[in-house]
Parts: structure tokens; C-alpha cells; sequence
């Protein structure tokens, strides 16, 4: 296996093996450099623990079974010495003891701590008996009585040597086992991630089918996982609208290009004394340049909107009288077609909004109902108070949309048919353009439908937005 120093799974391996590396390091620093101090400290204390209850059986005048007991079960000697002569020594533990040698630098020490003013005093020297290193603690019990403690510390030096060689055995046994356990680990914990990059560079290529999936039960993970599925899933959808836009853009752009075209031919053609055929066909083309210069400017709108370049130009006026002059736009339709536009408020309603795109919103509206009517071609436009907003509504009587498609209806080009349909006005962009404006001015918006009972699509203009509604 090709090994990756920059990888994830090298990295954690590499970092897990530092760690233990320095574990061990400290554990030999403590257990073989400093280990010798270490117990030659804690000897030192524990000595003058020993002293100070050898002056207390003494001073209860105990009999030596109690100095022997304490000897043996410290490991150390034990000499009482009352004007130079020997009072008592420990008979549990003869090896190593001082006072069985005769040497000239231990009866010099003796002869100085009796002389001098000294409580206790410890002394390190060299054994000449065992030629090891050895600690004498010495007690003053009263003016003419002392104490002397002494403990070997060659058994700490070769406990040290067989300290080593374990530790040699103990390091090899545990450095292997855990690079072992520090690559499994590592290949564990980097497995769900490497997956997790695999998926992402699927979703890169354009493939949106694939779910990431983890085995982890590592609650990060997990929800990087659940989040990256969720982009997946909306990139998907945006991929698939960006498609559906294209699409149908290029066939609103095509239409009318090729009707231009055909009828230009036509007038071309046609010869001087054709003026009402001629007339005919240019005003189509114009009606055509219209529908084109319309898209253009939708699809302008809507960039704008959703780059947020267009800043909401706020002003108070008259909402009643805006939807009212709005349908006037309309009225061709009624009277060459026959649409019904029923509006029956005639109370002025002042809001505080952006006029222009509230307008927008308002004709768009009216233009998605007049293409999604039912037969009887009526459209019903309502403003209603409520506690907090007034709704304003404009319902159609198509034949109504399905509720999964409700929430889709604002996307761009959506349309509940998948083949595309030209509009009998407008361009199909109109419905996101209000979402933007609407979601600029912070409004509530949506959609009410029943199957076969038509449609109705409504916003709500909070009543901070409304000037004296009272007065209304």
C-alpha cells in the first residue's frame, strides 16, 4: 500500500505513534534517570519516620521485639548507643548494618553528631563492608543516648538493571502493538472521510444520484455526512432547474424569433397594394419584439434581485389604487377575450413599501392567473385584515395544483407540466421574481390550492407596513 504522507490516515497514525513515543520517553526519563533519586528521597523521608518512633518506644521503654519488627519490616538497621556503649541493635536485618564495621569514617561521624547540638542528622557514605552506597539517620534521644538508622541502597541498583531490561521488552512489546492499534484507528476514523471526499467529487463531476453514506458512529461525521447529502440534494435540484431554465428560455427566445422572421419574410414579399396585410404581420412582429424585450427584462430583474444589487426604494401610496390600475392593464383581455377581473374594494389602503416592485408582484400575479384560469376566465383579486397583516389574494379557477407541488411553484421556469408551455402572457420567471421582492420586503407569501377549485396565491403586508389602517 502506497503510503500518502499528507493523508488523513498517515496523519492520525503519525500523531497517535508521536504521542506514544513521548509517553514512553517520559517513562524511561522518570523510571531510569530519575528513578534512583527518587527512592534515595523517599528513603531520606521515611527514615525520619522510623526515628521518630524509635524515640517513641524508647522514651515508653519498649522491649527490642518492637525495634526488631520495626527493623524487619522497613528494611533497615536499627543501633542504640548510650555513652559509646551499645544499648541495642536490630537482629532481623545483620546484612549491611553499620555497626558491625569498624571503619575510622563512621565512628568519626558518630563522635561528631554526639558532640554536637544536632536533633538528627542524615549522613551518605560508602559501606566499606558491601562498598554500596548507604544512608545513616541519626536520632539524638536524650543527652546521653542516640539513635542510628541505617538503609543499603545497592538492592535499588540492581533493580534499576532489572528495571531496564523490562522496560527494553515492555517498550518493543507496546510500540509494536500500538502502531498496530494507531493504524487501525486511523484507517477507522479517515475511512468515513475519504468516502465522504469521494462523494464530494461526485457531486463536483455533476453526479447528484449517489448518496454519501458513513458506517461511523461518530456524531461529527455524521452530520458532515447528513450535510453534504443535503447540498447533493439542492445542487441536484439547482442542476436540474439551471437545465429546465435553459431550456425553456431558449424556447421562449426561439418562438418569437422564428414568428419574426416568418412574418418579415411574409411583409417582404407581400406586394404594395397587400397595406392591411402588411400592417397585420408588422403589428405581430412588434407584439413578438415585445414578448422578447419582456423576457430579457425578467430575466434581468431576477438576476439583479438574487445578486441583491436592487435596493428597495420605499415609499407610502395608495395599494388599492395600484391593483385597480393594474387590471386596467389588462383590459384588452376582457373585452377581446372575455376575462373577468373582479375587485370590489374602494377603500384606500396607504402602505409603506417599494412602489415599483410591489407593482410587479401584483401584475405578475394577475399574469400567472390569467394563464391558469379555467374556462369561465375569472380572477379575483382580494385585500382581507387580519390581527397582524392584511392579505392580499388573487385566485384563480384552473384546475389547481397537486400539494407536492405547491412548495415548487416559486422556482424558476417550474411549471406542473414538464413539457414546456408558452405562456399566454408573461415568461414563466414571474413567480420567482415575486419571491425575491416579497422576501426583500420581509412578507410572508405562499400558495392555496384544491384540485379542480383553482388556485390562490397570496402575501401578506405586515400592518407596521400600513399607515392608520383605522381610518380606512
Amino acid at each position: 500500500m502506497k503510503v500518502k504522507p499528507n493523508s488523513l490516515a498517515f496523519k492520525i497514525w503519525f500523531y497517535l505513534a508521536l504521542f506514544l513515543t513521548i509517553i514512553l520517553f517520559f517513562i524511561w526519563m522518570l523510571q531510569i534517570l530519575f528513578l534512583d533519586f527518587y527512592y534515595e528521597w523517599v528513603t531520606k523521608n521515611s527514615m525520619k519516620d522510623i526515628g521518630n518512633y524509635v524515640l517513641e518506644l524508647y522514651n515508653k521503654d519498649s522491649e527490642d521485639i518492637y525495634y526488631n519488627a520495626l527493623s524487619y519490616d522497613n528494611n533497615v538497621c536499627i543501633e542504640i548507643v548510650t555513652n559509646g556503649e551499645m544499648k541495642y541493635s536490630s537482629e532481623a536485618m545483620n546484612r549491611g548494618c553499620l555497626y558491625y564495621v569498624n571503619d575510622e569514617n563512621i565512628i568519626n561521624y558518630k563522635e561528631q553528631f554526639t558532640s554536637s547540638n544536632k536533633e538528627t542528622s542524615t549522613y551518605t557514605i560508602n559501606n566499606p563492608q558491601l562498598n554500596n552506597k548507604t544512608i545513616i539517620y541519626a536520632v539524638k534521644i536524650n543527652e546521653n543516648t542516640n539513635a542510628y538508622i541505617n538503609a543499603s541502597l545497592e538492592p535499588m541498583d540492581r533493580s534499576i538493571i532489572i528495571l531496564k531490561q523490562e522496560l527494553i521488552y515492555v517498550t518493543i512489546i507496546v510500540y509494536i502493538t500500538s502502531f498496530v492499534v494507531a493504524l487501525y484507528i486511523s484507517k477507522n476514523i479517515s475511512k468515513p472521510i475519504i468516502d465522504m471526499s469521494k462523494g464530494a467529487k461526485k457531486i463536483a463531476e455533476g453526479n447528484y444520484d449517489s448518496p454519501i453514506c458513513t458506517d461511523t458512529k461518530i456524531e461529527e461525521i455524521e452530520e458532515l455526512a447528513e450535510a453534504l447529502n443535503l447540498a447533493r440534494i439542492e445542487m441536484g435540484k439547482t442542476d436540474e432547474l439551471r437545465r429546465d431554465l435553459m431550456a425553456n428560455v431558449s424556447h421562449d427566445l426561439k418562438t418569437p424569433l422564428t414568428m419574426i422572421r416568418a412574418y418579415a419574410e411574409m411583409t417582404r414579399d407581400l406586394d404594395n397594394e397587400s397595406v392591411d396585410k402588411k400592417k397585420e404581420n408588422l403589428n405581430i412582429i412588434i407584439e413578438e419584439a415585445d414578448r422578447l424585450n419582456i423576457l430579457v427584462n425578467d430575466i434581468l430583474e431576477l438576476s439583479k434581485n438574487e445578486e441583491r444589487k436592487n435596493i428597495l426604494k420605499k415609499t407610502t401610496y395608495d395599494l388599492t389604487l395600484q391593483i385597480k390600475t393594474i387590471i386596467k392593464r389588462f383590459k384588452v383581455l376582457s373585452e377581446t377575450e372575455n376575462y373577468k377581473f373582479i375587485f370590489k374594494r374602494t377603500k384606500p389602503l396607504m402602505i409603506t413599501a417599494d412602489e415599483k416592485k410591489i407593482e410587479q408582484v401584483i401584475y405578475n400575479l394577475l399574469t400567472n392567473a390569467v394563464n391558469y384560469t379555467g374556462k369561465d376566465k375569472k380572477i379575483i383579486v382580494e385585500i382581507k385584515e387580519n390581527k397582524t397583516y392584511y392579505r392580499v389574494s388573487i385566485k384563480d379557477t384552473g384546475k389547481g395544483i397537486d400539494p407536492e407541488e405547491i412548495d415548487m411553484l416559486w422556482d424558476k421556469y417550474y411549471k406542473n407540466e414538464k413539457n414546456h408551455k408558452r405562456n399566454k402572457i408573461g415568461t414563466g420567471l414571474g413567480l420567482s421574481i415575486c419571491k425575491t421582492i416579497l422576501v426583500k420586503h420581509n412578507w410572508n407569501y405562499g400558495v392555496e390550492s384544491k384540485k379542480g377549485k383553482g388556485t390562490k396565491f397570496y402575501f401578506d403586508i405586515k400592518k407596521e407596513d400600513v399607515n392608520s389602517p383605522k381610518n380606512h
